[in-house]
């Protein structure tokens, strides 16, 4: 379940390992980086997670606190504009789609603007590894303009054309924690854990001990956007840092 605030391509970037510390219970090796030149300045004292991938090492079902997936599930948004509002819904379908050797879980997001026209229609791949890191395998997006199909930016397949899979959530997030989301040539995010302990309150309802993240990509300093995770729901609130604050909000089903 990604929030279709930011659906922009993104230059990839490559950042530079300097030393190796630890390999944690949770099964990640923490790394101590420096981002290359032009980097966003919000990794220079992190620790990047990077965590090895195994297809043998994936269970069936995403059941990750933070971002569960059961099959049948669907989460409304409201995407509060300036001058507009979307209405985004995120169906956990009961398909599968081997990617890599994994069975991933198919999630279908759907954006509609105020007059009911389809603007954006994707499908996102997720699978969750026995330690609970909910890794993304990538997206098949296609925006569209009242009907007419305008773009497929953003698509990318793990293991097609350099693709790898990204780390949607961890198992064990710390406050610090660094993770790429989304590693593709020409789409690439990253995350990091500001907080966990975050009270947000949504139409949806009120939640206490949210974990935070704040979302990026190394090429363009700064923070890209905000979110927040309640335990046993996912993802309730999406704030943008740019393009005027924009805000995702979920929103009891329509």
């Amino acid at each position: 379940m990604n929030i279709r605030l930011i659906t922009r391509a993104i230059p990839f970037a490559v950042f530079a390992v300097v030393h190796i510390t630890a390999c944690g219970q949770d099964g990640r090796w923490a790394q101590a980086t420096a981002p290359t030149p032009g980097g966003a300045p919000i990794t220079s004292t992190s620790n990047l997670v990077a965590i090895p991938f195994d297809a043998n090492n994936f269970v069936s079902g995403v059941t990750n606190p933070y971002f569960p997936l059961p099959p049948g599930k669907v989460f409304t948004y409201h995407d509060l504009l300036k001058d507009s509002q979307e209405l985004n819904t995120v169906t956990v379908t009961k398909d599968k789609k081997n990617i890599l050797g994994v069975a991933v879980t198919v999630v279908h997001d759907q954006v509609f603007l105020d007059d009911g026209s389809l603007a954006e229609d994707t499908f996102d791949w997720y699978a969750q590894d026995k330690q609970g890191n909910v890794w993304y395998f990538g997206e098949d997006t296609k925006t569209f303009d009242h009907g007419t199909l305008t773009g497929t930016t953003g698509s990318w397949e793990a293991g097609q054309k350099s693709a790898k899979a990204g780390v949607i959530m961890l198992a064990n997030p710390h406050v610090g924690d660094v993770y790429k989301q989304e590693e593709a040539p020409g789409v690439a995010d990253m995350a990091k854990v500001v907080s966990l302990d975050e009270t947000v309150t949504v139409p949806y309802g009120t939640f206490a001990h949210c974990l935070e993240t704040t979302e990026y990509t190394p090429v363009e300093p700064g923070d890209r956007s905000r979110k927040f995770y309640a335990s046993g729901v996912g993802n309730v609130l999406e704030i943008a840092t740019r393009q005027g604050g924009e805000r995702v909000e979920l929103v009891p089903a329509q």
